[in-house]
């Protein structure tokens, strides 16, 4: 197994950890949010391991777009999970899931189990 990583492609923060992972020698799949989306039971166990309040990019964009009644609704896990869902930008980029099982969010390689 290799990690998976999920993310867009155009992003910056994904393009610098794909790179980071490529020059470790590390073969990752890599799951693009726009064309797959997000996969529900995978944002489970990313909320489950890493907490809503990680997970949930509140600096970006689509964030700052959304209607501030959606962003006040963002309370709990189960809020922010459904938000996620319909705006995959709203999730901190890129998540891998290591091997392991570990997941690590962001571009973070010293939190990484190389």
């Amino acid at each position: 197994m290799h990690p998976i990583v999920y993310g867009i492609p155009h992003c910056d923060t994904v393009k610098k950890a794909r790179a980071c992972l490529s020059e470790q020698g590390l073969e990752v799949t890599f799951h693009d949010f726009k064309k797959q989306g997000v996969p529900a039971a995978e944002l489970d166990s990313w909320l489950a391991a890493v907490g809503w309040e990680t997970l949930l990019n509140r600096k970006g964009t689509t964030w700052r777009k959304l209607d501030a009644a959606v962003q006040a609704q963002v309370t709990d896990s189960a809020t922010a999970k459904a938000v996620m869902q319909a705006h995959a930008s709203t999730i901190k980029r890129p998540v891998i899931v290591w091997p392991s099982g570990k997941v690590t969010v962001g571009f973070t390689p010293e939190q990484w189990p190389l």
